[in-house]
Protein backbone atom coordinates (compact mmCIF):
# COMPACT_ATOMS: atom_id res chain seq x y z
CA UNK A 1 0.00 0.00 0.00
CA UNK A 2 1.36 3.53 -1.47
CA UNK A 3 1.62 5.35 1.77
CA UNK A 4 3.09 8.52 -0.09
CA UNK A 5 2.10 12.21 0.39
CA UNK A 6 2.81 13.35 -2.54
CA UNK A 7 -0.58 12.81 -4.49
CA UNK A 8 -1.86 14.85 -1.63
CA UNK A 9 -3.25 18.16 -3.23
CA UNK A 10 -2.24 21.48 -1.69
CA UNK A 11 1.57 20.03 -0.29
CA UNK A 12 3.54 21.15 -3.20
CA UNK A 13 2.44 24.67 -3.17
CA UNK A 14 4.76 27.19 -1.62
CA UNK A 15 3.42 29.13 1.61
CA UNK A 16 1.23 32.37 0.21
CA UNK A 17 3.46 35.64 1.11
CA UNK A 18 1.40 38.24 3.07
CA UNK A 19 2.02 41.76 3.17
CA UNK A 20 2.60 41.73 6.93
CA UNK A 21 3.80 44.52 8.93
CA UNK A 22 4.17 46.85 5.72
CA UNK A 23 0.55 46.79 5.00
CA UNK A 24 -1.14 49.36 4.98
CA UNK A 25 -4.34 48.88 8.03
CA UNK A 26 -1.48 48.18 9.98
CA UNK A 27 0.49 51.79 9.76
CA UNK A 28 -2.94 53.12 9.76
CA UNK A 29 -4.10 51.20 12.20
CA UNK A 30 -0.70 52.03 14.78
CA UNK A 31 -1.25 56.09 14.21
CA UNK A 32 -4.76 56.01 15.44
CA UNK A 33 -3.53 53.95 18.39
CA UNK A 34 -0.85 56.26 19.25
CA UNK A 35 -3.06 59.44 18.65
CA UNK A 36 -5.72 57.52 20.62
CA UNK A 37 -3.47 57.12 23.51
CA UNK A 38 -2.26 60.34 23.57
CA UNK A 39 -6.21 61.76 23.63
CA UNK A 40 -7.01 59.26 26.32
CA UNK A 41 -4.51 60.78 28.57
CA UNK A 42 -5.62 63.77 28.11
CA UNK A 43 -9.03 63.06 28.48
CA UNK A 44 -8.20 62.24 31.80
CA UNK A 45 -5.65 64.44 33.09
CA UNK A 46 -5.72 67.15 30.41
CA UNK A 47 -8.06 70.30 31.01
CA UNK A 48 -11.45 68.69 29.90
CA UNK A 49 -12.65 72.25 28.67
CA UNK A 50 -16.52 71.46 29.70
CA UNK A 51 -17.14 75.45 28.46
CA UNK A 52 -15.81 75.34 25.21
CA UNK A 53 -17.03 71.74 24.23
CA UNK A 54 -20.61 72.17 25.65
CA UNK A 55 -19.90 70.03 28.51
CA UNK A 56 -18.31 67.18 26.48
CA UNK A 57 -14.85 65.45 27.67
CA UNK A 58 -13.72 65.59 23.71
CA UNK A 59 -10.76 64.65 24.12
CA UNK A 60 -11.97 61.44 25.96
CA UNK A 61 -14.06 59.97 23.32
CA UNK A 62 -11.72 61.18 20.28
CA UNK A 63 -9.47 59.06 21.99
CA UNK A 64 -12.23 56.38 23.05
CA UNK A 65 -13.11 56.28 19.18
CA UNK A 66 -9.17 56.42 18.09
CA UNK A 67 -8.09 53.28 19.70
CA UNK A 68 -11.57 51.36 18.64
CA UNK A 69 -10.73 52.33 15.31
CA UNK A 70 -7.37 51.25 15.68
CA UNK A 71 -8.42 47.71 16.94
CA UNK A 72 -10.92 47.38 14.00
CA UNK A 73 -7.89 47.77 11.87
CA UNK A 74 -5.09 45.47 13.42
CA UNK A 75 -7.80 42.95 13.50
CA UNK A 76 -9.12 43.19 10.04
CA UNK A 77 -5.04 42.91 8.93
CA UNK A 78 -4.96 39.73 11.24
CA UNK A 79 -8.18 38.10 9.99
CA UNK A 80 -8.18 39.26 6.14
CA UNK A 81 -4.22 39.23 5.21
CA UNK A 82 -3.10 40.95 2.27
CA UNK A 83 -1.68 38.18 -0.16
CA UNK A 84 1.51 39.32 -2.64
CA UNK A 85 1.03 38.03 -6.26
CA UNK A 86 4.30 35.40 -6.43
CA UNK A 87 5.89 37.57 -9.23
CA UNK A 88 6.14 40.62 -7.14
CA UNK A 89 9.51 40.24 -5.74
CA UNK A 90 10.94 38.52 -8.84
CA UNK A 91 10.13 41.00 -11.27
CA UNK A 92 12.15 43.64 -8.66
CA UNK A 93 14.69 41.80 -7.82
CA UNK A 94 13.55 41.17 -4.93
CA UNK A 95 13.82 44.79 -3.55
CA UNK A 96 11.71 47.62 -4.17
CA UNK A 97 12.54 49.76 -7.68
CA UNK A 98 14.32 52.78 -6.08
CA UNK A 99 16.11 53.93 -8.75
CA UNK A 100 15.26 56.69 -11.79
CA UNK A 101 14.31 55.09 -15.35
Amino acid sequence: MNTSSANTPGQNTPPKRTAGLFDIRNMIGTLMGIYGVILLLMGFFGDPAFDRTGGVNANLWAGIALTIVCAVMVLWAKLRPTLVPEGAAAETGGEPHVGHD
